[in-house]
């Protein structure tokens, strides 16, 4: 194969540390996830009844009592948002679990609900065609073993549990939080050991977050970075710098709204050029549609704007730089103290989900042709392409009005282009970055074009291009 041939800013094409670069490939758990993109989180337990986001691990299980739990409907209204699946916490800080657990009687078994919810949860989401995952918190302030050794053979067990008893599983999630336990020390987490334990029994889960598969993107307010990168180094991602930059008590909600705290750069050439430990880690935007994680009424979000709900509008947006930036949009939606998603949820998720249909709706008829520094241009007939000899960009001629291009590597080579350009019948519109794995690009008008041109500017060796699509 010729490398693609372009001057590619002053950096070499496909010399050896490109090919390092590129060597870096998702799994296919990872792939199967990438192409997920959007799926939703559910945050229920004691602290819905306490009105609290973080419980203590005192509380008694006869506070919770659902009136109308009903997981088919959590699913019904997430489907109609496009989710394509859902994580449930099966277990929060307060080590209340909402799974029948063999190694600990602070159950929902013992609760006047008295039935396993994670069951519930599994068999609706088949029902539904969502896939199911599970949220385990490894900090733990009910359980008196936590701060020992025998805790991590608890742990070992109740994620066990979670993975043998409720079919396939498409994620386990673990979170930073490690705080002190009744004992007033912090555990010390085997995390090697959770890890063999989900691999064994679900090899196909992403271990997302505080795991080798899904890296938080490090905020809690659905913002991405300019060029988000999916191979990066493994020791940028560490488990313990992921703690280091994680809410640490229930008071810090607010901070994680931004980009603060990280690192703007995880995977350009500078940043990877001295490190030998580089990992294929997608990122993941986790968000909430209230501003808690849990519910709470009216009145706790009484001098909040909107009611502390995002609008369809944010929602939107942050789904367009996610989804669109080479990231994952994990949404949260709490469910109140009936068991329900709310109406006022329902109201939000609603005209979300209008903004994303209507946006795609209409998929515009086009002709592709990949162009050449000769303006030589070759016809595309397959839906994925790769860019070589002297081929610098594609054209798109579209057969109608556009609004939207949408744009995604093949990142079974690895994530390649690092540079683009988009231009509208000759005319340059936008200076772009990263493709990964998706990339949204809007006009704030519907463009009548005879050709909009993509050309890459800068890229690890040849690229490969998925898919090309306008929307009008």
């Amino acid at each position: 194969m010729n490398a693609w041939c372009t001057d590619n800013n002053g950096y070499p094409v496909c010399d050896e540390e490109t090919q390092r670069f590129i060597g870096v490939k998702p799994s296919e758990r990872q792939l199967a996830f990438s192409e997920m993109k959007y799926y939703s989180f559910i945050h229920f337990g004691v602290n819905t009844f306490t009105d609290r986001e973080w419980g203590d691990g005192t509380e008694d299980e006869s506070i919770f009592n659902p009136s109308s739990l009903n997981t088919d409907q959590w699913c019904e209204v997430l489907k109609k948002t496009g989710s394509k699946g859902i994580i449930l916490t099966a277990k929060h800080h307060d080590g209340f679990c909402l799974f029948n657990s063999k190694y600990t009687e602070h159950t929902v078994m013992r609760s006047p609900y008295g039935r396993d919810i994670v069951k519930e949860l599994g068999v609706s989401c088949k029902k539904y065609g969502m896939k199911l995952g599970l949220y385990l918190s490894p900090w733990d302030r009910h359980e008196k073993t936590y701060g020992t050794e025998a805790y991590n053979d608890f742990f070992v067990n109740q994620l066990t549990e979670l993975c043998t008893n409720y079919g396939e599983l498409f994620c386990l999630w673990f979170d930073g939080a490690c705080g002190e336990g009744k004992n007033g020390k912090k555990q010390v987490y085997d995390w090697n050991r959770y890890y063999s334990v989900i691999r064994q029994y679900q090899p196909n889960a992403v271990i997302s977050i505080s795991g080798p598969d899904v890296r938080w993107i490090g905020n809690e307010g659905g913002k991405v970075r300019k060029s988000e990168w999916s191979v990066i180094s493994w020791t940028d991602k560490s488990i313990d710098k992921n703690a280091e930059n994680s809410q640490h008590n229930e008071n810090e909600a607010e901070k994680l709204q931004s980009f603060d705290r990280v690192e703007e750069d995880l995977g350009s050439r500078e940043m990877l050029k001295n490190k030998s430990d580089l990992a294929w880690s997608p990122a993941e935007a986790d968000v909430s549609v209230t501003k808690g994680w849990f519910w709470h009424d009216e009145e706790y979000y009484k001098d909040e704007e909107n009611g502390g709900v995002r609008t369809p509008e944010e929602l939107a947006e942050i789904y367009f730089n996610t989804v669109g930036g080479n990231a994952s949009m994990l949404l949260n939606v709490p469910v109140n103290r009936e068991g329900l998603i709310s109406d006022r949820e329902i109201k939000t998720l609603g005209g979300f989900a209008e903004i994303i249909a209507n946006t795609f709706k209409l998929k515009v008829q086009s002709d592709i042709c990949i162009l050449s520094l000769s303006g030589e241009e070759r016809p595309v007939d397959t839906e994925r392409f790769m860019l070589h000899n002297d081929e610098t960009g594609f054209r798109i001629y579209p057969h109608g009005k556009v609004k939207t291009v949408y744009l995604e590597e093949d990142i079974r080579f690895s994530q390649r282009v690092e540079g683009f350009e988009v231009y509208v019948d000759g005319e340059k519109v936008r200076d772009c970055t990263v493709i990964g794995s998706g990339k949204i690009i809007r006009f704030p008008n519907a463009q009548t074009a005879e050709k909009i041109d993509i050309i890459v500017t800068q890229s690890r060796s040849n690229p490969v291009i998925k898919k090309a699509e306008i929307f009008g």
